[in-house]
């Protein structure tokens, strides 16, 4: 295990909201970012495909795939092996 513990600024984070990434050979967009964890939620680009349910569970509509980044690999600290695969580095 690496002794790395990451500093995330959140406010350096919430910058990439609207940047283009891909995420195993697929192009999202960073839509939101969840300071609890820190994450970052992922919109795919294709139509909507995925139905989703309204407060009580019934389905009214279809809506893109998101997904959730983890940034910090729980156990090391480090950044995650998913979210250095986005290459945003750069940014940070």
């Amino acid at each position: 295990m690496s002794e790395v513990t990451r500093n995330v600024d959140i406010e350096k984070l919430r910058e990439l909201i609207g940047t283009e990434v891909q995420h195993d050979g697929r192009g999202y967009q960073i839509i939101e970012i969840l300071e609890d964890g820190p994450a970052l939620i992922l919109q795919h680009h294709e139509q909507p495909t995925h139905i989703q349910a309204d407060q009580h569970g019934e389905a009214r509509r279809k809506v893109p795939k998101t997904i959730t980044i983890q940034i910090l690999d729980p156990d090391s600290g480090a950044y995650s092996q998913a979210f250095r695969r986005l290459n945003l580095n750069a940014f940070l």
